[in-house]
C-alpha cells in the first residue's frame, strides 16, 4: 500500500498520488545541482598524506614484578591495558581469568622473561617534532616503561629513549637516532575556533595509522591542574595516546591524551593537551629533563557564588584561600586564608584553576603582584615566586588541595587523606579516603595516586582515622580487598603481602 500526500512539494518536483499509483513529474532541464554547503565538506586525503608520515607508533615494555606468583591482568588484549592503566580501574589479578592457574594464556598477557619476571605490553602514539629523532607523546605512553620502541610510517624502527616526561601536563619527549625525518608543522593554539573540523592519527587498538576526524567542541576546559584542555568529538581510543591533533592547515594543535567514558571506549568527548603549552614543557624537558615550576605556597578553593555575594565580591571569581603555608611565600608576603586572589600580574583568576597555571608558568626567583579582596577591599601584594620541588608536585603548589588528616597504613604501603565535602558531592559518595602516596604491596596490587578508597576487607571507611584503625586490625599475613573508585570505574583490589 502506498501512503503518500497530494500536497507534497519539493522545488521543480511535484508528488501525484492516485489509489496505489504515484507518478513524478519533473519539469525538464530543472535538477538543481547540489547545494553549496555539501560541496562544502572536507577532504581530509591531501592533509593526511602531508602529516602522516610525521606520526609514529609507539610500543613500550615494563617488568611487572607486582604479577609474580601466579597473579594476572583481567582478560584483556595489551592495547585496553593501556587504556585501563590511564583512564579505568586498578588491574588485580582475577580469579578465573585465562592467564591463571589452569586456564590457557591469551593474547596481551605477560609473557615471561628469561629471569622469570614477566613483561607487561603498551601502545600508544606520537609525532615527530625535528628531522633529526625529537618525538612529542604522552607522559602515561612511556610511564614505568624499560624498553620504547618507535615506528615510522615506513616500517622502520628503532628503540628510542626517554629525554623526560612530565606527568602534571603528561607531556613527554623521546629521542631515536635518525636524521631526514619528516617532521610535524606547529599550529596558533589561539587562531583554533571552536566548531573548526580537526583529525587525528594514531594507533587505536595498535593499528598504525588510523585517521578520525571531528570538530572542536570547546577550549578552555578545566579538567587538570595545569592544563586547559582543547574538547572534541574526534574518536580517539587506546593506543590513540599521544598523536596529533590536526587542524586544517595541516598544523598540530594538539596531542590527544584522555577521552571521557563510562563504557571502557569513545563516547564523543575527547580531550587534547594543547600544543602550545606542551611545547614549552617538552623544551624544558629537552634543555634540563625536567619542567621547573614556580609556586607560592597556598591551599585554594572555588569562590561560590553565595560567597561571592555574601563578602561583596558581586560574581563568583578568583581563587579562594584556604590555607597559608607557614613560612612560603605568600606568607611571607602578607597573604592571609580567606583573602581572595582575583588577578594575578595584571592577569584576571576568573576560576581557581587558573592559579596554579599562572603560577606555575612564572620563573622561580622572579616577582609577582596578587591583587586580593579582602574584607570588603581589593589590595596588591608583591610575591616572590619559589621553585615547586618535585616532591611538592602531587600537590598543586601555587594552588594545591585544602589540607586533610591523613593517615599511613605501613603494612599496604599506603597514605591516605580525608575527601572534602565539596569531593565527596563531585564523586557523589558518603565516604571514602584519597590515596596521597603509594609503595608496597598497594603498589603491586595497581593501587595509584589520586584513587578514592571507599572500604577495606569489606568495612566501608568513612575517613582517615577509621581507615587506620580498620588496617590496623586487618591480618597483614592475608589477603586484604579493597574497594577503590578511580575516574567513573569501581573495582575490588585484592592486595597482597610480599611472597603471596
Amino acid at each position: 500500500m502506498l501512503i503518500c500526500s497530494a500536497s507534497l512539494r519539493v522545488p521543480l518536483v511535484r508528488v501525484l498520488c492516485s489509489g496505489a499509483l504515484a507518478v513524478v513529474l519533473v519539469v525538464a532541464g530543472a535538477i538543481a545541482p547540489a547545494p553549496a554547503r555539501a560541496q562544502a565538506l572536507p577532504d581530509f586525503t591531501d592533509l593526511v598524506e602531508k602529516v602522516g608520515p610525521a606520526v609514529v607508533n609507539i610500543r613500550t615494555t615494563e617488568r611487572a614484578r607486582a604479577l609474580r606468583g601466579g597473579g594476572g591482568a583481567p582478560d584483556m588484549d595489551e592495547d585496553l591495558l593501556e587504556f585501563f592503566r590511564r583512564f579505568g580501574v586498578p588491574i588485580p589479578g582475577q580469579p578465573g581469568q585465562p592467564g591463571q592457574p589452569g586456564q590457557p594464556p591469551r593474547r596481551g598477557m605477560p609473557h615471561p622473561t628469561p629471569d622469570g619476571e614477566p613483561q607487561m605490553r603498551g601502545v600508544g602514539s606520537g609525532f615527530i617534532l625535528t628531522p633529526d629523532g625529537y618525538v612529542m607523546t604522552n607522559a602515561h605512553v612511556v610511564e614505568g616503561a624499560e624498553d620504547v620502541m618507535v615506528t615510522l610510517v615506513d616500517r622502520r624502527e628503532f628503540k628510542a629513549r626517554i629525554i623526560g616526561a612530565d606527568k602534571r601536563t603528561d607531556v613527554a619527549l623521546v629521542k631515536i637516532d635518525a636524521t631526514g625525518l619528516p617532521a610535524v608543522r606547529i599550529g596558533d593554539v589561539n587562531r583554533l575556533k571552536v566548531g573548526e573540523w580537526v583529525i587525528a592519527i594514531g594507533s587505536p587498538f595498535g593499528l598504525a595509522n588510523t585517521v578520525t576526524a571531528g570538530i572542536v567542541s570547546a577550549k578552555g576546559r578545566d579538567t587538570g591542574d595545569f592544563l586547559p584542555f582543547i574538547q572534541t568529538d574526534v574518536a580517539i581510543n587506546p593506543g590513540n595516546s599521544g598523536g596529533p591533533l590536526i587542524n586544517m592547515r595541516g598544523e598540530v594543535v594538539g596531542i590527544n591524551s584522555q577521552i571521557y567514558s563510562r563504557s571502557g571506549g569513545f563516547m564523543g568527548i575527547s580531550f587534547a593537551i594543547p600544543i602550545d603549552e606542551a611545547s614549552r614543557v617538552s623544551e624544558q624537558l629537552r634543555v634540563s629533563g625536567r619542567v621547573i615550576r614556580g609556586r607560592i605556597g597556598v591551599q585554594i578553593d572555588q569562590v561560590t557564588k553565595d560567597v561571592a555575594e555574601s563578602i561583596g565580591l558581586g560574581k563568583p571569581q578568583g581563587a579562594l584561600v584556604r590555607s597559608v603555608e607557614s613560612g612560603g611565600p605568600a606568607e611571607k608576603a602578607g597573604v592571609e586564608a580567606g583573602d581572595i586572589i582575583t588577578k594575578f600580574d595584571g592577569r584576571a583568576v576568573d576560576k581557581a584553576g587558573d592559579l596554579p597555571r599562572m603560577v606555575g608558568a612564572t620563573k622561580p626567583g622572579t616577582r609577582a603582584t596578587l591583587q586580593v579582596f579582602r574584607r570588603g577591599s581589593y589590595r596588591d601584594i608583591n610575591v616572590a615566586i619559589a621553585e615547586l620541588e618535585e616532591e611538592q608536585t602531587r600537590r598543586a603548589s601555587g594552588a594545591e588541595r585544602p589540607s586533610t588528616p591523613q593517615a599511613t597504613a605501613g603494612g599496604l604501603g599506603v597514605t591516605v587523606s580525608d575527601l572534602t565535602e565539596a569531593q565527596r558531592r563531585e564523586l557523589k559518595v558518603k565516604g571514602g579516603v584519597r590515596v596521597e602516596s603509594v609503595d608496597g604491596a598497594a603498589a603491586r596490587a595497581g593501587i595509584r595516586e589520586g584513587d578514592i578508597i571507599l572500604s577495606i576487607d569489606n568495612t566501608e571507611i568513612a575517613g582517615a582515622k577509621q581507615f587506620e584503625s580498620v588496617v590496623a586490625k586487618v591480618d597483614k599475613a592475608k589477603p586484604v580487598n579493597a574497594l577503590v573508585r578511580r575516574g567513573e570505574w569501581v573495582n575490588y583490589v585484592v592486595i597482597r603481602p610480599a611472597g603471596r
